[in-house]
């Protein structure tokens, strides 16, 4: 049982990991319409922000409170400069747009560090917690926490304050929004901010297990992405429920299904994803479209 529990809570964790892609995809679809597939290398790059500073002495917290102002900015530059001009066309060209922004941001990491991993300083102290006999680590309940708090905060961003409101009328129809007075061109560019800096949460929990790469968010984000689109694309709840799930279910799978194992896991949640959208194509929190012909 205590096995078990341990399974659950990595789940959890790595679930999390997941889930802080996978709500900055979703912030970006609930601001822009868009879905954007270079949201893990600007991620990446943010997180090399941070290493870059504590390489100088910089205190890891200020590191990476300088590191999400960076992805901010970086992310509003990408929309105002790149993303702008294809926004409201046709929906493959910009998926081919974001696609070309990954490898553009990957390359631009990998000649500013090169390819080789480089260790990352860990947010949480080294360790476990004994809880009933169950060894939890430190860094799978602060990884969780903070995630909780990300998405509590963009629930409230999008149903309490003016802005998220703002955000929401723009990505469902631009031209009313802009008729009814509401700054369209900077929604948008905050919006894709917000998500930048969102994202490269992902990056600072996950360096300090992987080592920090150019494609150290690659595998990530097909995991965030399926959990984005089976929780609903347009639900920052969904989107984490869906992350947690997949996490969970990788994990049990490998470790209590013989012929899956390590090797065939990462398939599971995959499988899984594409049986519910069969039953309910908006995902688990997604809300219906209904369109009048």
């Amino acid at each position: 049982m205590a096995y078990f529990i341990q399974l659950i809570v990595e789940g959890f964790a790595t679930g999390s990991i997941y889930g802080a892609l996978a709500l900055a995809i979703v912030l970006v679809n609930r601001s822009t319409g868009m879905i954007n597939f270079a949201q893990g290398a600007m991620a990446v790059l943010a997180t090399f922000v941070a290493y870059a500073l504590t390489q100088t002495g910089v205190p890891l917290i200020l590191a990476i409170v300088v590191a999400f102002a960076f992805a901010f900015v970086t992310g509003a530059l990408i929309e105002r400069v790149v993303v702008r001009r294809f926004e409201g066309g046709d929906p493959d060209t910009a998926v081919v747009v974001t696609i070309g922004l990954l490898i553009l941001l990957t390359g631009i990491s990998a000649a500013w560090f090169g390819y080789e991993p480089h260790p990352f300083p860990s947010l949480f102290p080294a360790g476990s917690i004994d809880i009933f006999g169950v060894f939890i680590s430190i860094r799978s309940l602060g990884t969780i926490v903070i995630l909780l708090i990300a998405m509590l905060l963009l629930q409230l961003l999008f149903r309490v304050t003016k802005i998220g409101l703002a955000m929401r009328a723009v990505a469902d129809n631009p031209q009313s929004a802009s008729l009814s007075g509401l700054p369209v061109s900077l929604l948008l560019m905050i919006g894709w901010g917000l998500a930048a800096a969102l994202g490269s949460v992902a990056g600072v929990l996950v360096a300090p297990q992987l080592f920090i790469s150019p494609a150290m968010l690659d595998f990530a984000l097909v995991y965030a992405l399926a959990a984005a689109i089976l929780g609903g694309i347009d639900s920052p709840i969904g989107a984490v429920v869906a992350a947690w799930t997949i996490g969970i279910v990788e994990n049990l799978a490998g470790a209590y299904i013989d012929f899956i194992g390590y090797d065939l896991k990462i398939a599971v949640p995959f499988v899984m994803v594409m049986v519910i959208l069969i039953v309910k194509p908006q995902g688990l929190f997604g809300r219906k479209v209904v369109v009048r012909v």
